[in-house]
């Protein structure tokens, strides 16, 4: 069953601040110079993320005069949810809209064990896979970091209380390396406020070798992932328009200084395309790249985007692509198939909504 929900929109003060966005360290300086106590900035946080509360003024433990300060200079949740759907897999997509009237996608992937939220950095996407529907329009703006920890508060709340959210995956709309300070600054707050382990985080990235080496430095424990979807230069560039400025060679390098700064497996991603990047030989080229670093391969069959002309290979052709990485000594997974009836590839419910906005 799918259901979609068109709600009402009331959007947060654009004067105001995401108070999503702030840390504990920065709540204290500011609660301070306000004539405050410290230890109020740790209520305020358990207030958020602890109790999960949908306002400042549910905030009941601090004083009417500190939660107007706070309402005079923060929101908490800026966001409206414009659609609502869900998936016969229990899969859920939200199409959030900013005060700015911009939109953007999360999405709450159910397993048996887990609950991962699948978030957006960007409002659209300035990478352009041929194949992608989030950058067909390009990119609009960056999300801060309070939008893009938002987008995990929303996709919890729907979880909880009967189950918790386990895993983050920066997956969605835009290209986290390209938002780097908001990102970063992002995966702190999940990791230290939500609680959210390090290892239960991903970051993908179709390939900045500068700012990988840059998040390796920073020596974390997040696991990175690295959109391949081909395992030559010349295919890879047809496919992904900014891979034309970076071969593999350098991808592989940067991913290889990921590991040895963190310890942490590189994962592959490769979008199993029919006909295109799908043939025995692409997957004894894919074999050869991760000879060449610490990585594993996370195969995904391709979800069809209306108007653009891929199809998604048979289950059988992905199987035998995958025999033929093991085979080659890969470790590699092939990675099922989620919300295929809620338009739950990236970019794909925004893209609708956008045209059926023009149209009506």
């Amino acid at each position: 069953m799918v259901r979609l929900m068109k709600l009402p929109i009331h959007n947060a003060p654009l004067e105001t601040q995401p108070l999503l966005g702030v840390t504990q360290p920065d709540l204290e300086t500011l609660l301070e110079q306000w004539g405050e106590k410290k230890f109020r900035a740790k209520q305020i946080v358990e207030w958020i993320y602890l109790h999960q509360v949908a306002s400042i003024e549910e905030m009941t433990n601090l004083s009417k005069s500190l939660r107007e300060k706070l309402t005079g200079t923060f929101h908490l949740f800026e966001s409206h949810v414009l659609t609502e759907s869900i998936a016969t897999d229990g899969t859920r997509k939200l199409l959030l809209s900013w005060s700015d009237g911009q939109t953007t996608e999360c999405v709450l992937i159910p397993g048996d064990n887990r609950r991962t939220a699948c978030i957006s950095t960007q409002v659209g996407c300035p990478v352009g896979c041929v194949f992608c529907a989030s950058g067909l329009e390009g990119v609009k703006r960056n999300l801060n970091a309070g939008q893009i920890v938002e987008q995990v508060m929303r996709l919890k709340r729907l979880c909880e209380p009967e189950h918790r959210l386990s895993n983050v995956v920066f997956m969605g709309l835009g290209e986290p390396l390209a938002n780097y300070d908001n990102t970063i600054a992002a995966l702190r707050l999940i990791n230290g406020c939500v609680g959210i382990g390090a290892r239960k985080i991903t970051v993908s990235t179709v390939g900045l070798p500068k700012q990988m080496r840059r998040l390796a430095d920073e020596q974390l424990q997040f696991t990175l992932a690295l959109s391949l979807h081909a395992p030559t230069d010349e295919l890879r560039k047809q496919l992904i328009p900014w891979a034309e400025g970076v071969t593999i060679a350098e991808l592989t390098d940067a991913a290889q200084h990921y590991f040895e700064r963190t310890g942490r497996e590189v994962t592959l991603e490769y979008v199993l395309l029919a006909d295109v990047n799908d043939a025995p030989e692409h997957a004894k080229q894919v074999a050869s790249i991760c000879r060449k670093m610490r990585a594993n391969v996370n195969l995904i069959l391709y979800n069809p985007v209306p108007d653009l002309p891929y199809r998604r290979p048979t289950d059988a052709h992905a199987r035998q692509f995958l025999t033929t990485l093991k085979d080659n000594g890969v470790n590699a997974h092939l990675r099922p198939s989620r919300g295929l009836d809620i338009d739950s590839a990236c970019g794909q419910l925004r893209r609708r909504n956008e045209q059926e906005s023009q149209s009506g």
